[in-house]
């Protein structure tokens, strides 16, 4: 099995993001058997302010804006690709990544848990995430390759 590396976009991409951060999605691409591209690390106000108008994002109280969050977006075939299945490849590979260097996550396709602490397998978290939000009578807003670093440990 070939271990992947990131490249230099996604390298720039991590620029100015947390180094614990920075060290799960090192350590998550050696482990991933799903090649990914860091898409997004730190954005500007202006570029969250367009990502928000285009109903991509739905705060200006972004992670991205203050170096604490990432979209890893799979890498196939040379193209970034938005398909679930890889995603939850991807999250797999974060989720042991973070475990195994001790840094909580928050991820984008269930916002509401522990993602660190949970065993699920990815897929069951979104439909359990969408379920939970349904019943409160609110939308579920999924984004899959977003990671973060929880506001409650990393202010």
């Amino acid at each position: 099995m070939a271990q992947f590396v990131l490249g230099p976009s996604s390298l720039k991409e991590l620029q100015g993001v947390h180094p614990d951060l920075v060290a799960v999605v090192q350590r998550a691409i050696t482990i991933s058997i799903q090649d990914f591209s860091v898409h997004d690390g730190i954005r500007t106000q202006a570029e969250q302010q367009q990502l928000v108008a285009a109903g991509a994002s739905q705060t200006m109280d972004s992670r991205h804006i203050s170096g604490h969050a990432v979209d890893l977006v799979p890498y196939i075939n040379g193209k970034l690709r938005w398909e679930w299945p890889p995603i939850y490849v991807i999250a797999d590979a974060v989720r042991m990544a973070a475990r195994q260097l001790g840094t909580p996550i928050r991820w984008g396709g269930a916002w509401d848990i522990d993602f660190t602490a949970s065993t699920e397998p990815p897929e069951d978290l979104v439909t359990a995430y969408v379920a939970r939000r349904k019943k409160l009578g609110l939308k579920a807003f999924i984004d899959g390759p977003h990671y973060e670093l929880p506001k409650d440990k990393y202010p």
